[in-house]
């Protein structure tokens, strides 16, 4: 399988359905930033703990994609779609170094119509 940076490049599309988020391939999850664009004061969450039972996040990987199922997240499509917010993915390369600062990326999560997902990869989440 392809690595993200790849498959970002190449302009393959995720999924949402409700809470859950299915990304077309595989990382090393770093942190997940929820954040609304709705007004300069708005601070977005930031998930560190992926750990099974930890009540925020859900991280299952598929052969071909991973999903993140935001347990405390209502419809994701309807708060952040629209231009009202967008998820950030602090990740690396599965199966790289992640303690060198090359293989970290930030990935834009951007609602669309319907159910489709785009991605872009960004240098710094906090100048959007």
């Amino acid at each position: 399988m392809k690595g993200f940076v790849q498959a970002i490049q190449d302009g393959e599309k995720g999924m949402v359905f409700r809470n859950s988020v299915f990304l077309p391939f595989h990382l090393e999850l770093l942190s997940v930033w929820i954040g609304k664009e709705m007004s300069l004061l708005a601070v977005p969450d930031l998930l560190t703990d992926f750990c099974e039972g930890n009540g925020q996040l859900a991280v299952r990987e598929g052969e071909q994609y991973t999903n993140l199922v935001f347990r405390k997240g209502g419809d994701l499509r309807k708060e952040l779609g629209r231009c009202k917010g967008h998820i950030i993915l602090h990740a690396a390369e599965k199966g790289c170094d992640i303690f060198n600062e090359e293989n970290r990326h930030y990935i834009k999560v951007c609602f669309t119509n319907r159910h489709v997902l785009e991605f872009e990869l960004v240098e710094d989440p906090f100048y959007l």
